[in-house]
């Protein structure tokens, strides 16, 4: 159906139910009659008819759509349901502000498409009618269904994603050649911020360029979109580039173009050095192929960077190579930066992973990140804050947890892509610099590359979703509900966040679905299945330091690293948050010395914990044991030397919970789980040892991390430090503690030599004890 049809067609529908329409001039028709807004139950020929009324209403209204999530059959793949959201959904861009408003269709058994979900309801402000153009192009395409056409006489399937010319004109290309079409400022020499039109004249001009230069131009890395897959971001390499052929000699240059909310590519990324003599000009343009020529060489050089793999008794075409997203000029900045850091600090740790001689993926860690691993590593963040943004380089970091409930640095790292090679490289090598000491807890996203790298590498590690992922996944999947049902929000996030049993939340949860028709959601099919990963009844057992329940923490660097932060100022941002947070440490180092806490009872174990822990912990403690005033414990039975308490608010029966406690040895354990979560014992334990009359906590109830003396080097399990790893502690110890020293010895003369003099002392002392 071309554009007039379908306008009529639309028009007549919407005559139908009262709908006022633009058609494809701008100019309004069915003028007179009231506006109605879209309806669920309106059906379409097709999901992009629906599509292109749905942009036409956005029109009207002041704003603009973009493609949104799909759902398939499980039968045969095909798509069964679209969602076309607002332009500002989400929260990948500055632009974005999270928008909930959206469409879905859903495709019926008569193979029509009927609207079956609408929000209205927008979070920012809209435009006037006449501010937005109405769509004068055709058609935005909707992906594929998950069914690959198979060549019949080769058995070998074809990739539409993976598809080098999937965003190139290739006929157009030729049309213009054929016909002496040429842009203004061709064979130019380009530059960042370079606009195009289109992908196309990109190609074009970077073609002339090379031209003029001397050198041929290939299509490289594609990029794509994490919601709709549509291309964002395309590379034109020199056709030197890379070392699958021997006339390839590995050449760095290449130009980027990124494509803007507006339309438009725009070059972003830009490199115009090459490591070989280049053509002259005459030579380069005498050889130089028309575009269809190249974009057969192109393709051929695509096909050099595939296998086949035999599948399903067919053949399919499976990536070889991979490609990384950081800048080529990083490398060697960074290495420079890494030999002078090892030359101060013999602990500093470097990884940089090499595949077929081109760098990929960076991991370090200096001495004190890695002896902070040795104390506070038992829960670690695995912060990949660049995936959610444009960041310019992929930084992720690690964070653990330290005596002062701070965020403590355990090693960074540039991702070079989203592969789980690279994540499982990654992970290798921050477990190699911490002596192969496994995390109890890693809270990290929920991709499936994530998640399998966790597995192979952390075994026996508790993965837990990061909480800001999980925010984005619940607005993408659930918003419209989260946003108008204010009865849904409560009953899911109850369901979520208050069961204390695991029949107590299957049944939330299988009423929740029922109620709100959502068994069929294969997003919350995923996440039931997935639940121990996220549902905080299912996170109790496992210690996570403190980290908040919703598992969010804030970016360890706070603002000094953002998406638009250069090469140039990247190490020295780094440098200057480095010694900010390690600072706000030292501060707190010295509080915990040189200022006591404030008692606010007799109790003997107030007085105990207020000697042992830092401040900050102390005062968590402090927190529960005034609160097990507010509880009275009644013992229900005895087995034993096993005795069973229930501990119960006064004055509110509905928050229980059950402690057991055996009196030969002390040993106490609640069904709130907080101590297996934080460390800290809660108020039920201690409103029973009150009951017991016990005057001291056992020290195994003093978690020797949450102490004082924690990153002093007072290693007391030394059962469970064996072998190189407890020689590992020993040796991060003594270096962190060597290291005060020498900064307190090299202040003057005088104390330089006292200091020599104490450590000549001690050497002698150390001898003689052999």
């Amino acid at each position: 159906m071309n554009r007039q049809e379908f306008t009529n067609a639309m028009t007549v529908k919407s005559k139908q139910n009262g709908l006022e329409l633009i058609d494809f001039d701008g100019h309004r028709e069915n003028e007179g009659e009231s506006n109605v807004e879209i309806y669920v139950g309106l059906e379409f020929d097709s999901a992009e008819d629906a599509q292109e009324f749905y942009s036409l209403h956005a029109t009207q209204l002041g704003f603009r759509i973009r493609v949104g999530q799909l759902y398939r059959s499980r039968t045969d793949g095909s798509v069964i349901s679209r969602r076309f959201v607002c332009s500002k959904e989400g929260f990948q861009t500055n632009s974005r502000t999270g928008c909930p408003a959206f469409v879905r269709v859903q495709k019926n058994e008569n193979g029509k498409w009927a609207i079956a979900n609408i929000n209205t309801e927008h979070n920012h402000e809209l435009e006037l009618p006449g501010q937005i153009c109405p769509p004068q192009t055709q058609r935005k395409p909707l992906p594929a269904s998950r069914a690959e056409p198979v060549s019949t006489r080769t058995g070998i399937r074809s990739h539409e994603s993976d598809d080098p010319l999937s965003l190139i004109d290739l006929k157009r290309l030729k049309r213009e050649e054929a016909e002496g079409e040429t842009t203004a400022g061709f064979g130019e020499e380009p530059y960042k911020g370079l606009e195009f039109v289109s992908a196309n004249d990109a190609y074009h001009f970077y073609n002339s360029y090379a031209a003029n230069v001397g050198f041929r131009v290939r299509i490289g890395q594609l990029f794509r979109s994490k919601n709709d897959g549509s291309i964002t971001s395309r590379r034109f390499v020199c056709s030197k580039e890379g070392h699958q052929h021997p006339s390839r000699v590995g050449c760095s240059a290449f130009m980027r173009i990124q494509r803007q909310e507006s339309g438009l590519w725009v070059v972003d990324r830009l490199l115009l050095e090459h490591n070989h003599e280049t053509n002259s000009p005459t030579d380069a343009t005498r050889k130089r192929p028309g575009a269809a020529k190249v974009f057969k060489e192109e393709v051929m050089g695509e096909l050099e960077n595939l296998d086949l793999v035999e599948s399903n008794g067919g053949f399919s075409l499976a990536k070889r190579g991979r490609e990384s997203n950081i800048g080529s000029d990083w490398y060697g900045v960074l290495l420079e930066y890494f030999q002078s850091r090892q030359a101060e600090d013999i602990g500093f740790f470097y990884a940089i992973e090499a595949v077929e001689g081109k760098c990929m993926n960076v991991f370090w860690a200096d001495s004190r990140s890695r002896f902070s691993c040795s104390q506070f590593g038992d829960a670690v963040f695995f912060d990949t804050t660049y995936r959610r943004f444009s960041y310019t380089v992929p930084f992720a970091s690690f964070v653990g947890v330290n005596h002062h409930r701070q965020p403590v640095l355990l090693g960074c790292a540039l991702i070079a892509d989203e592969s789980e090679e690279s994540f499982t490289w990654v992970f290798q090598s921050w477990l190699k610099a911490m002596a192969g000491r496994y995390p109890l807890s890693i809270v990290a996203d929920q991709d499936k590359v994530i998640q399998h790298s966790i597995a192979h590498v952390f075994p026996g590690t508790h993965h837990r979703f990061s909480a800001a992922q999980l925010m984005v996944k619940e607005q993408e999947n659930l918003g419209a509900l989260l946003s108008m049902d204010n009865e849904f929000k409560y009953e899911y996030e109850t369901c979520v966040s208050q069961c204390q049993t695991g029949n107590e939340f299957d049944s939330a949860w299988n009423r929740l679905v029922t109620k709100y028709n959502l068994k069929e959601n294969v997003w919350l099919k995923e996440m039931y299945r997935m639940r121990r990963c996220w549902i905080s009844f299912h996170l109790r057992g496992t210690f996570f330091a403190g980290i908040l329940v919703d598992g969010s923490m804030k970016p360890y660097f706070g603002t000094l690293l953002t998406a638009q932060t250069p090469l140039n100022e990247f190490l020295l941002r780094y440098e200057k948050g480095l010694e900010q947070r390690r600072e706000e440490e030292r501060k707190e180092d010295f509080n915990s010395f040189n200022i006591q806490a404030a008692l606010h009872t007799k109790d003997p174990i107030e007085e105990q914990c207020r000697r042992l822990y830092t401040i900050t912990m102390f005062k968590v403690f402090q927190k529960e044991l005034l609160e097990c005033y507010g509880y009275v414990g009644i013992k229900l039975n005895m087995e034993g030397v096993i005795s069973r308490f229930m501990v119960q608010k006064c004055g509110n029966g509905d928050e229980r919970n059950t402690v057991a406690v055996n009196a030969s040895n002390l040993n106490i354990s609640c069904s709130c789980k907080m101590f297996e979560c934080e460390g800290i014992l809660c108020r039920h334990a201690l409103k029973v040892f009150q009951i017991m009359n016990v005057r001291e906590l056992p020290s195994r109830y003093i978690l020797h991390r949450w102490t004082k003396n924690a990153k002093y080097g007072i290693l007391r399990d030394t059962d469970s430090g064996g072998g190189q790893d407890f020689k590992a502690l020993m040796l991060w110890s003594l270096r962190e503690e060597a290291g005060n020293y020498i900064e307190a010895g090299v202040t003057s003369l005088e104390r330089y030599k006292l200091a020599f003099e104490i450590m000549q002392e001690g050497r002698r002392n150390l001898c003689w004890q052999n």
